[in-house]
């Protein structure tokens, strides 16, 4: 179904809004997908919390044009579906990579982030991405660590007195 001005107008402002706020894109082939198969990918989108949409490419270039995803104009050709990650700049790699294992016919093309832009292999290294839980997990463990060893040397005069005691005790016990 083809789309009027004003349907374009207002795809190109919802599509630059959440470039705008997004953390990362990807940008996969789905030609040959089903529409079961695009309708589980788009609930797990949702779940994931990606915003996932085909549209053409020029209406995509457009909107995209003063955001860090900029970078990606030249190369949107052919039908594509884009992923915008939201909330964790890992979801949409996640995303694509774990449809991809059970649906062949869906392919990256390219990734972005940062403003910049790397091929469709960069899709393991963005799904590799920790997310915001655990990264804040391991900042804590990394901050937690030195307080830790540093109770540990304390304490440690205490305890070797306390085994020296026990061992004089348990000796003459015997």
């Amino acid at each position: 179904m083809a789309l009027n001005l004003q349907q374009k107008k207002e795809l190109v402002a919802e599509l630059a809004e959440v470039a705008g706020q997004a953390h990362s894109l990807v940008a996969a082939e789905y030609a040959g997908l089903s529409v079961v198969q695009m309708t589980a990918l788009r609930k797990k989108a949702r779940d994931g919390g990606v915003f996932l949409k085909v549209s053409k490419n020029t209406l995509v270039r457009r909107a995209v044009e003063n955001t860090d995803f900029a970078c990606v104009s030249d190369a949107l050709t052919g039908p594509m579906i884009y992923a915008f990650s939201k909330e964790d700049p890992g979801a949409a790699g996640r995303l694509v990579k774990d449809f991809a294992k059970t649906n062949d016919k869906l392919k990256a093309r390219l990734v972005s982030m940062g403003g910049r832009m790397y091929p469709a292999t960069h899709v393991d290294v963005l799904a590799s991405l920790p997310t915001r839980e655990q990264a804040l997990g391991m900042l804590l463990y990394v901050m937690k660590a030195p307080i830790e060893r540093l109770a540990r040397t304390l304490a440690e005069p205490a305890t070797m007195v306390t085994r020296a005691i026990a061992a004089i005790r348990d000796q003459k016990a015997a």
